[in-house]
């Protein structure tokens, strides 16, 4: 049975109590749901016997409930998909979208006028595609979304349930939540809002791999104005500062456009500027491309499409040098590698197909892709590391 709740007023709570307490009596399988599950630790007091205790508005909850305790009938069509769904990537890592859409108007994207505002996923539904995954098999889940910080705005945050209890649709106590699966869990696409520093915690505290995507784009504060992108170098270097001081061992990955309409070689110098004083651990760059649709297509004074070139060649020079050196710094140490395939792997520094890799040996038997390996570094070069297994 499945009893609908009320918890505004003190009469419905008693009510509600006395409704889930008849339930029992007359089947003893019972599903608590409504308001008053939302209040942490109120129904299990009471009735500790209930099956299950979820939200408002989680019929993902509820029915998740019901087939945990009442299996489904056979569908001869739906039961061929395998309960993680099916993905394209390797067995051992995952992809795992939180939320459709952004909110943001970046003058380069036509996201939004494609998917329109943010959408976030139900919380308890993340969380049992992430379950999911890790049943089967999946050491790796790579959260994303076009804007993974602004998780649950849409919904105010709403408290979701999972595993019984109530957890808030929100980055942080995502980020917790996942935490527990115990995988690897790495965050992509994060905008640096204050709560990030929250996250980085998290990270410090081994919950959640110490890795951080985040597209800065630019430097120069007109050129982030022209983007409509929410920042300035100083308080981006400064916020760097602070997650390198919350959690030393972070890496820090991000993209930024080079010829954006109006760039002057002033401008471009300052981004140069901001590479070396960030020391990011993983860049990309892309030359401006004028995507149909995008409002900065009428921005004046675009930047002839030689020199855009030529400026992200420089910008990735001047990173493969930051690279190089941050990954000489490893020489000499060991690393816990995830492997992709035989001989090759990947840090918790490094997320699969755009960060370095790991080349290693390993004697006369190579570990398995999924598995893990404890790697000492003998050599780097400025995209990848080399050693050999222990």
């Amino acid at each position: 049975m499945i009893v609908n709740t009320c918890g505004f007023i003190d009469a419905a709570v008693e009510e509600s109590l006395e409704a889930i307490g008849e339930a029992l009596r007359e089947n003893g399988k019972v599903v608590v749901t409504g308001c008053l599950g939302a209040k942490d630790g109120v129904v299990a007091k009471v009735h500790p016997s209930v099956l299950a205790i979820t939200g408002p508005h989680d019929t993902e909850g509820v029915m998740q409930a019901v087939h945990a305790h009442l299996p489904k009938p056979h569908d001869p069509y739906l039961d061929l998909v395998p309960p993680q769904g099916v993905k394209l990537t390797p067995q051992h890592y995952a992809y795992l979208k939180i939320a459709e859409g952004c909110n943001h108007r970046c003058t380069f994207c036509i996201i939004p006028s494609m998917r329109g505002d943010l959408v976030s996923r139900p919380l308890a539904q993340v969380m049992q595609e992430a379950e999911n995954l890790v049943k089967a098999g999946v050491k790796e889940l790579l959260v994303i979304s076009q804007d993974t910080s602004a998780y649950g705005v849409d919904v105010r945050y709403r408290t979701g349930f999972w595993r019984g209890r109530p957890v808030k649709t929100r980055m942080l106590e995502l980020c917790r939540a996942l935490g527990e699966l115990g995988v690897w869990v790495r965050l992509h696409y994060v905008y640096p809002y204050p709560h990030v520093d929250e996250v980085i915690a998290l990270m410090a505290e081994g919950k959640i791999l110490p890795y951080l995507d985040v597209p800065f784009q630019h430097a120069a504060a007109r050129i982030l104005r022209l983007m409509k992108r929410p920042a300035s170098s100083e308080r981006v270097l400064e916020r760097i500062r602070t997650w390198r001081e919350i959690c030393p061992d972070i890496t820090i990955r991000s993209t930024f456009i080079a010829g954006f309409p109006g760039e002057t070689e002033a401008e471009f110098s300052e981004l140069l500027a901001f590479l070396e004083e960030a020391q990011l651990d993983r860049v990309g760059c892309f030359a401006y491309s004028p995507v149909d649709g995008a409002a900065a297509n009428a921005l004046p004074d675009p930047v002839p499409e030689p020199v855009k070139e030529q400026r992200r060649r420089r910008f990735m020079e001047a990173q493969a040098r930051i690279s190089a050196a941050k990954l000489r710094a490893k020489v000499g140490s060991t690393l816990r590698v995830l492997v992709d395939q035989p001989g090759t792997g990947r840090t918790q520094g490094d997320a699969p197909e755009i960060d370095g890799v790991v080349h290693f040996n390993g004697g006369t038997h190579f570990p398995k892709a999924g598995e893990f390996a404890d790697v000492l570094i003998e050599r780097a070069d400025a995209h990848d590391l080399y050693g050999r297994r222990l």
